[in-house]
């Protein structure tokens, strides 16, 4: 059983750094990598959190569920109860830039929306749903670029097809929403994303039979994308 239970935190307490989740797989997946026990989890509005330590910073990892509301709603939550000092978003995504392959780990320095616009009359990505990311003390042997963000995954090969004629190199359903409501509180977000799938084109395969493979896919490499940010990336954005 979940239990529902907060710690307050106010201002002068110890910092905390908020690890966003969107998915049930990715969730899981975390769940599995740091050993966590039923009577270590709490529940929350948006799903369920618990807490870990990490080189003496203390970290609260938190499932929000997918797309654009549930990550603004469950991370808005997290930073306002947990007076959160920075967010980091890790979680899979889709792979645009065919350069890169799946598995490939990605640290972008700028997050944009791109379906809040009028694509007819309007720029296909508006400035003001555009956020920079600085992450030049962090270093630079990363991959790093743009990640779109969209309610919509990209899984029509003609929303793959705008999105990397728009330079957009990885594509997802929260993280530029979620980067986006950081800058509203002035809190730092970072943001780490895997490559668990590329979208197929449908026209050499039924559509739906198209759907479900790439799905397949993403299942099967999602603890894969989590174990890679966990071991090999995370600890440096602490």
């Amino acid at each position: 059983m979940i239990k529902t239970f907060f710690i307050d935190k106010k201002q002068g307490d110890k910092s905390i750094i908020g690890i966003s989740i969107a998915t049930k797989w990715e969730y899981e997946a975390t769940l599995e990598y740091f050993s966590i026990k039923d009577d270590e989890r709490f529940g929350y509005p948006y799903g369920e959190y618990f807490m870990r330590t990490m080189n003496d910073t203390e970290l609260v990892f938190y499932s929000t569920g997918v797309r654009k509301v549930n990550g603004v709603g469950g991370n808005q939550y997290m930073i306002s109860k947990f007076n959160l000092t920075k967010v980091i978003v890790a979680g899979t995504c889709a792979g645009i830039d065919d350069r890169f392959s799946n598995l490939d780990i990605f640290v972008p320095n700028k997050a944009v929306q791109y379906d809040c616009t009028v694509k007819e009359i309007e720029p296909f990505i508006k400035q003001s749903f555009i956020v920079d990311i600085e992450l030049s003390k962090y270093g630079s042997n990363f991959h790093t670029g743009t990640i779109g963000t969209a309610d919509k995954a990209v899984v029509m090969w003609k929303d793959y097809l705008e999105l990397k004629e728009n330079k957009i190199i990885i594509a997802d359903t929260e993280a530029g929403a979620i980067a986006y409501i950081c800058k509203k509180n002035d809190v730092e977000c970072i943001i780490i994303k895997g490559i668990s799938d590329f979208p197929t084109e449908e026209s050499n395969s039924a559509t739906f039979e198209s759907n479900i493979e790439q799905m397949n896919v993403y299942v099967e490499n999602t603890p894969k994308v989590m174990n890679k940010i966990f071991g090999e990336y995370l600890e440096r954005f602490i």
